[in-house]
């Protein structure tokens, strides 16, 4: 094997031949090693990655995973995929051949997550036990379908946890408007909110906005990007999804409100944002502003599903409501069928009458 001993460091090295995807013959060199036993793990497992073999470890074939998916992925959203693989999957299954892995293994997985509690004794939350899983099923299936591994034990092991750990709450138009009024004597809050809760739009939506983003003259907002905080910095990314990208027609009292507030922000330019605080200040006036109007405190995004709600009841469709809040496509709006009016007693009424005639 291509191990050698650095004498002047006293560590060990690697240089390792392979061929890269054009299937030219390239060399690396990967140094740094404190013993030849890791060295020769070390190119033992490279080796198995450039040939795609199965016999490599969970944390190899992570590796390989990473290089695929990533440059495919916004950086906030690998970054949670990240977190959930190195500390919930990889301690795990990260030194087991990844061919070798059962579905018997899953299912003992499934039950050490199932099992472990917080400090407050409190198990995780359904949704999160279903998104762990999730991530770990997609390795597998990457796994399948580009690597030939025989078949996902994840799969096969079904899944846990539901979609059902985080509860839908919602303000009544008037809840909203008692809160609203506890904002008015801090302008940048206040501004926040009418936005959120009058278009419907996601915080990073909102945090994204730049005066070049509002037509007054149409009476229009465009969503076309969204803030985010990754790694201590400022990034504006594209939004959530495709459907995403979309032209909001304000109510004309939103409109006279944001254009007068833009009008008083001195020296603001087209491209800056708006609302350049963070969540955690958001999140404080929401605290604040709940407690003043006695209201019950629900979540920013709870803000979204309020806009939603007060849609459906005005009577507007399903199919209209995903257009102007950017839902990916309608099943995702039909998640709130059980606030759209039922047309049971409708329908009875006009059998009956066609049964009369």
């Amino acid at each position: 094997m291509p191990v050698f001993k650095d004498e002047k460091r006293g560590t060990w090295y690697v240089m390792a031949w392979y061929r890269d995807w054009t299937g030219e013959r390239k060399q690396k060199c990967k140094r740094g090693f404190p013993t030849k036993r890791e060295a020769q793990d070390w190119e033992r497992s490279f080796q198995m990655q450039t040939a795609a073999d199965m016999d490599m470890t969970f944390e190899a074939f992570v590796e390989l995973y990473t290089k695929d998916v990533r440059p495919r992925l916004k950086e906030n959203t690998w970054l949670t995929k990240e977190n959930i693989i190195q500390k919930k999957i990889l301690p795990y299954f990260g030194k087991r051949k990844i061919s070798e892995i059962t579905t018997k293994d899953v299912i003992s997985w499934q039950n050490e997550l199932l099992a472990c509690r917080d400090k407050r004794g409190k198990p995780y939350s359904q949704t999160y036990l279903k998104t762990v899983h999730t991530q770990l099923s997609a390795i597998f299936n990457h796994a399948v379908r580009f690597y030939e591994l025989r078949s996902n034990p994840a799969a096969n092991a079904g899944n846990m946890g539901t979609d059902e750990g985080t509860e839908m709450q919602f303000w009544t138009k008037e809840e909203y408007l008692k809160f609203a009024e506890t904002m008015r004597d801090r302008p940048l809050s206040y501004h926040a909110f009418e936005m959120l809760y009058w278009c419907g739009l996601r915080l990073g939506e909102l945090l994204a906005l730049t005066p070049g983003d509002f037509n007054f003259e149409a009476g229009t907002v465009k969503i076309s990007k969204s803030y985010q905080r990754i790694h201590g910095e400022d990034v504006i990314t594209t939004p959530k999804t495709k459907k995403s990208n979309r032209t909001i027609k304000m109510p004309n009292f939103l409109c006279v409100e944001m254009k007068d507030y833009l009008g008083r922000l001195y020296g603001i330019k087209k491209k800056d944002r708006i609302f350049a605080f963070t969540k955690c200040h958001l999140h404080h006036e929401m605290d604040r502003g709940a407690k003043a109007a006695g209201v019950k405190r629900i979540r920013i995004h709870d803000l979204r599903h309020s806009h939603i709600s007060l849609l459906i009841d005005m009577g507007f469709s399903a199919v209209a409501i995903a257009d102007r809040v950017g839902h990916e496509n309608i099943e995702i709006t039909y998640r709130y069928a059980h606030l759209f009016p039922s047309k049971q007693t409708e329908m009875a009424d006009k059998l009956n009458t066609e049964r009369s005639i």
